[in-house]
């Protein structure tokens, strides 16, 4: 009765985006995950898009943060600000009954730091808190025959973290996940810019480098982009043109790292669901799914196909808005809680 009266939702809390989907209304929000707040007296200014624009450009009484960091919280009151904003947002047709809320969170996360999530997600308004592994709501997102006898394997590179899952039979087989992502994609080319260049940018102009630029392979066409910055020898602004070639050397080791994922979870897959994965492959998920060749890159190494996801952004919001509309069968299942 609780579940039909209350405007339930489901919350990919990403490091770099956060996205909301809305019982029967699919996905209603999708905003950078970064809050503005006053400096002084920690008092919220801006969340989202409009604090995003905020980022490297912030007066000495407003400082732009972003609270979630490799995939978990940060910043616990910052987190529960943004979270009760974004809950807010969506649930502007008030009820009586508080939200039943699904929120996906990194799989290699300690029990603390779950702990830190449901928290902030109550102290924001939410009337019950159920928590999915990431590699599993991308799954069901994509729509993956999780509950096949049959491996499914999902790679999904997010933010904060990449995470590697092999699911059979609605269970998960192996996974595992590291603390390498879009962000620490952009780390590196920041640091390529100050090494080669002595051009200093910011984590904005880091990640419009890599949308624009940025690839895991041999390109057909190599791209050519000019950056603007700061030198830091002269302290002047300064603008260079740089090539997809140099993004891709910038980005090797990181890149290193994802296949090197990949190949291990691959070695610790059963045999009969190694069989499987030969003809199936596996698919891309999130928003460095993206990055240009990167399905090229992982199917040279392991020898098998590799598919990008229809809408990789979107697959871990899906997924949990799938939970939702499915809650009665699916959570014990997927959580290990008992259904409430």
């Amino acid at each position: 009765m609780l579940g039909l009266l209350s405007n339930d939702i489901g919350i990919d809390l990403g490091t770099a985006n956060t996205l909301v989907f809305a019982k029967d209304k699919g996905i209603v929000l999708r905003e950078p995950s970064v809050v503005a707040v006053y400096t002084s007296t920690k008092k919220v200014c801006a969340v989202g898009s409009e604090a995003k624009k905020m980022l490297g450009r912030t007066p000495g009484n407003i400082t732009a943060i972003r609270p979630m960091k490799d995939g978990v919280i940060a910043d616990f009151e910052i987190t529960e600000a943004m979270l009760r904003y974004f809950i807010n947002k969506v649930n502007r047709t008030r009820t009586f009954i508080a939200p039943r809320i699904v929120v996906a969170v990194p799989s290699g996360i300690t029990e603390v730091e779950r702990r830190a999530v449901k928290d902030s997600a109550i102290r924001a308004g939410a009337r019950d808190v159920i928590l999915i592994e990431e590699p599993m709501a991308a799954a069901i997102g994509v729509g993956l025959p999780i509950d096949e006898p049959a491996a499914n394997m999902i790679v999904d590179i997010g933010g904060g973290t990449t995470e590697v899952a092999i699911l059979s039979l609605a269970g998960v087989v192996f996974t595992k996940s590291i603390r390498v992502g879009g962000d620490e994609i952009d780390n590196a080319i920041v640091n390529y810019m100050k090494r080669a260049y002595n051009l200093m940018i910011g984590e904005r102009t880091a990640e419009d480098i890599k949308i624009r630029a940025g690839s895991a392979f041999k390109l057909d066409d190599e791209i050519s982009i000019e950056v603007r910055g700061r030198d830091s020898v002269a302290g002047l602004p300064k603008t260079i043109s740089i090539t997809s070639q140099e993004i891709r050397d910038a980005l090797a080791d990181t890149i290193a790292s994802i296949v090197d994922l990949v190949r291990n979870a691959l070695e610790r897959c059963p045999p009969e669901l190694s069989a499987d994965l030969v003809d199936r492959g596996f698919v891309l998920a999130g928003g460095g799914a993206m990055i240009r060749g990167l399905d090229q890159q992982l199917s040279d190494a392991t020898g098998l196909p590799v598919v990008i996801a229809d809408d990789p952004l979107s697959a871990v919001a899906n997924g949990t808005g799938l939970v939702l509309q499915e809650l009665a069968f699916l959570l014990k299942d997927l959580t290990g809680n008992p259904k409430n």
